[in-house]
């Protein structure tokens, strides 16, 4: 049985509901607009990629509207201290990609004149740019004919084949399955249609089948069991682990702050001073471990999920009558905060010592994962 005109009736069959159905995002050039041959600007298109790595739609929106007001273009980015991009950043979690995209963006402004590379290799040879990242950048602002791969697609396509193989094993078999669906003509707009499918309609839970494009074909709904696909392996058990957080401020209002070294988890961004947990081992967690002698009290204790563990915190707030001096810190007025490059774990620490801190403390101690 020849299974090209059954592939190209899938892709038209999708294209024509993401004509009607798309969703508007800001760094996204409509249908409409597309067929006009206007094509969408790379920075925005690698921008919110980026950002939305582990990251939802609507964090992202003002988090992309905010970068490219102060940095319009790529080479703006490349030229921005690092510090402020640190501080534009937070919040949105995963810091590493922070620091990779002033690398890359450093790295298209001097070695690819401001332009970036139109093909999937040489994005991918670009800092901080993974398979992921580079196909969409090719596909949705290059047109080129590519594999795009996120979760919302893994789960449409591994519904419309019911793949049983569990993930990450199962990530070959569906990229080859995106690959032959993807059309020639309008790759971009079909990454951007399996994305849009898996948002709103293939959705993890109670997907709306009956306003699928694919429900004709759909091997998992033909079982009657979508919501089994795709197939996960079973999760390991996510560690706990304990430190401290120490939240001291002086008679002027203001705060004791640090900064991280450059690598590793958080690095290069702001902290309150802390015991030295990591992923793999607890911190202290006693006053014992201050940065300096004070009259430390407890305040309380918060809990983070990072990715690979969780951590939970106990607070101890200190108020000092002076700058006590130190080489590795400085003192912060507590009402600029909010230009700080500190992560949402530090944003809770100094919210939960000192509760009106920040104008938003309510976002910073939810839970949000960083």
């Amino acid at each position: 049985m020849d299974i090209l005109p059954q592939i190209s009736s899938l892709s038209g069959e999708l294209l024509s509901w993401y004509d009607r159905h798309h969703r508007d995002l800001p760094w996204r050039i409509s249908p409409p607009m597309a067929a006009r041959g206007i094509r969408p600007d790379p920075y925005h298109i690698w921008l919110s990629e980026v950002m939305l790595q582990q990251t939802t739609v609507p964090a992202v929106k003002a988090y992309f509207a905010k970068f490219l007001k102060r940095w319009p273009t790529v080479r703006d980015l490349a030229t921005a201290p690092t510090d402020d991009v640190m501080a534009a950043w937070a919040g949105l979690g995963y810091y590493a990609r922070a620091r990779n995209l002033k690398k890359c963006a450093e790295a298209v402004a001097a070695e690819h004149g401001g332009q970036f590379p139109e093909t999937e290799d040489g994005l991918r040879a670009l800092p901080g740019i993974g398979d992921y990242t580079a196909a969409a950048v090719a596909a949705i602002a290059f047109n080129r004919q590519v594999a795009v791969m996120d979760g919302n697609v893994e789960r449409v396509i591994s519904r419309l084949y019911a793949i049983a193989t569990p993930l990450p094993a199962a990530k070959p078999l569906m990229k080859q399955k995106v690959a032959l669906l993807t059309p020639a003509d309008r790759p971009g707009d079909f990454a951007q249609a399996m994305m849009d499918l898996g948002a709103t309609i293939c959705t993890p839970k109670r997907p709306a089948c009956s306003l699928c494009p694919f429900n004709n074909a759909c091997e998992a709904l033909r079982l009657h069991d979508p919501e089994h696909f795709p197939v996960k392996a079973a999760k390991k058990e996510r560690p706990v682990r304990q430190g401290a957080a120490f939240v001291a401020v002086n008679g002027d209002g203001e705060i004791y702050l640090r900064r991280r070294i450059a690598s590793g988890l958080l690095g290069g961004m702001t902290e309150v001073p802390t015991t030295g947990w990591t992923a793999r081992i607890d911190g202290e967690t006693s006053a014992t471990a201050a940065p300096f002698p004070a009259d430390w009290q407890v305040a309380g204790t918060v809990t983070h999920v990072f990715t690979h563990f969780e951590l939970r915190l106990s607070i101890y707030r200190a108020q000092v009558a002076s700058k006590i001096a130190s080489n590795d810190g400085w003192w912060e007025p507590v009402t600029n905060l909010e230009a700080q490059a500190l992560p949402t774990v530090m944003k809770k620490a100094i919210a939960q010592a000192i509760p009106r801190a920040f104008s938003k403390a309510s976002t910073y101690i939810s839970g949000h994962n960083s």
